[in-house]
């Protein structure tokens, strides 16, 4: 087992190699995403948006066992048992293939009947509608027998293949916003038809590296009902919580369709590009931290995993805060600047679900926690029974009147809720301390959310909207959150770890 410093070295490492992909995907998502919102136009785009949303909605099944996977072959690779690691991949593999056929079937029945009868589509758009969701069918039924091959990676921790492989990723997205300025054809189905190739060659490029590097990525036929039964009980709990998950959701996507039509749903398009986008700051780092977690709770090490946690969780936190601030004071004239003319709501959908996703931030790393006990039936009713509660809520608030945006503020309430409940169903199947988690999570997020934000809003109140203001509010933000950062919310272990990264940073480029 690798000691406590080479485990920093490698969580270092993939950081950064996580944090290049997500830059170049960020910067590629922001100019593909505003040229084909353009080609498209707000209506075709905002179809695009809930018609795909609805295969989407099973996806719960392919989450459900995408977490399975992640900590069954982490967890046997953290073990050291090149035997059942083979199995798990085996057993994986098989079941995927098998989800694939459901969600097929799900798809061309209760899906399709969903679409035909209760989306609200323009009739002279009904045809390509149809070609965008049989499309979205098939791009989730690669996705989801590519989900072992997938988990092999990450559980190897070779997030460099992630970074390169986003380089191709990316230049084919580029490709397809040429394409669609030039085929002289309907925009809508080229676009759903394109994507569809992209994932097909990423995911052969990504089942091909496994193949060649790891051992057990092949699949053997197995009679190993012990494990598949351990397997399917994990994956039939997280079955709850990933349909949950989706309702909060796509199911909010598809009540804003029934109640204003395709152009909210366009506005909701644009806020997920933002909010995936800043995601994927938080997923680069926990990404890296993850197999690290299951790996300790296998071997044993709880300090070492409750450490992690504590780490994941504030590190996560702060980073995504960074990006935040400046995006939810400005949000309106970023914006502008992107999309010229936004969709209506997508300014107050944009800051909503930013909250939304800081506050998830936090709790993300006691989700994977639960994950590596194994131990997940208490933690996907309680948890999954509440995320639920969006949907009826929000629907119950449209009903009387309500406005686009308080299906988002129902689901930043239920989030508050939900993270609470984490942390009281975590701490005792771990030992993790709750007054620890709040000395070192809870408060000092908060300190850094408080004195960040006074500075950048004096230049919002003392500087007219523009151009100008926003840059200032960017470097001005980046600041303050910085420092603030620095010296009240870092111990001094971790200070002294960021020296030591950022002085061999310095010196290799002082070097070179």
């Amino acid at each position: 087992m690798p000691n406590h410093t080479d485990n920093n070295k490698r969580i270092a490492k993939n950081t950064l190699l996580l944090y290049g992909r997500m830059f170049l995907m960020f910067s590629i998502s922001l100019y593909t995403s505003r040229v084909v919102l353009k080609t498209l136009g707000v209506e075709d785009y905002g179809i695009y948006n809930v018609v795909g949303g609805v295969i989407s909605m099973f996806a719960f099944i392919k989450a459900a066992m995408n977490s399975s996977t992640q900590r069954y072959i982490t967890f046997y690779l953290g073990k050291g048992n090149k035997d059942e690691l083979r199995d798990v991949f085996s057993m994986a593999l098989l079941i995927h293939f098998l989800i694939a056929l459901v969600v097929f079937a799900l798809g061309e029945t209760i899906g399709l009947w969903f679409v035909l009868n209760k989306l609200v589509i323009p009739e002279e758009r009904q045809d390509a509608a149809m070609w965008v969701y049989q499309l979205s069918i098939v791009a989730s039924l690669i996705n989801i027998v590519s989900i072992p091959y997938n988990a092999e990676i990450i559980a190897h921790e070779k997030m460099g293949v992630f970074a390169y492989v986003s380089i191709i990723e990316a230049v084919l997205k580029l490709i397809v916003v040429y394409l669609l300025l030039v085929i002289p054809y309907d925009s809508l189905k080229v676009y759903a038809f394109l994507i569809v190739i992209i994932s097909l060659l990423i995911r052969y490029i990504y089942s091909r590296y496994c193949h060649r590097n790891f051992v057990e990525a092949h699949f053997v036929f197995t009679k190993n009902y012990g494990l598949l039964r351990e397997m399917s009980s994990f994956a039939g709990w997280n079955l709850w919580g990933g349909f949950s998950a989706v309702i909060s959701g796509q199911g909010l996507n598809i009540l804003l369709n029934m109640f204003f039509g395709p152009v909210v749903n366009a506005a909701r398009g644009v806020s997920i590009q933002i909010q995936s986008a800043v995601h994927q700051f938080a997923t680069s780092f926990q990404t890296a931290l993850n197999p690290q977690i299951t790996k300790t709770y296998a071997a044993n090490k709880l300090n070492e995993m409750h450490n992690l946690i504590f780490r994941s969780s504030k590190f996560t936190f702060v980073l995504l805060f960074l990006i935040c601030l400046p995006v939810i004071l400005e949000t309106d004239v970023i914006l502008s600047l992107w999309l010229e003319k936004a969709p209506d709501y997508a300014s107050i959908f944009v800051k909503l679900m930013l909250c939304i996703t800081l506050l998830d931030s936090m709790a993300n790393p006691l989700m994977n926690a639960n994950a590596a006990t194994g131990k997940v039936k208490t933690y996907q009713l309680v948890i999954g029974s509440i995320v639920i509660l969006v949907l009826p809520i929000a629907y119950l608030c449209l009903k009387k009147g309500g406005e686009p945006w308080t299906v988002f503020a129902v689901h930043l309430c239920i989030c508050f809720f939900s993270f609470v409940a984490r942390l009281m169903i975590v701490r005792s199947l771990i030992h993790l301390s709750m007054k620890k988690f709040f000395i070192r999570v809870i408060f000092p997020c908060s300190l850094v959310l408080l004195v960040s934000i006074p500075l950048p809003m004096l230049i919002i109140n003392m500087m007219a909207e523009g151009t100008d203001r926003l840059i200032i509010v960017v470097l001005v933000s980046f600041c303050s959150v910085s420092v603030a950062t620095y010296f009240l919310a870092l111990t001094e272990s971790e200070k002294n770890f960021i020296k030591e990264k950022v002085l061999n940073v310095l010196n290799k480029r002082i070097k070179f």
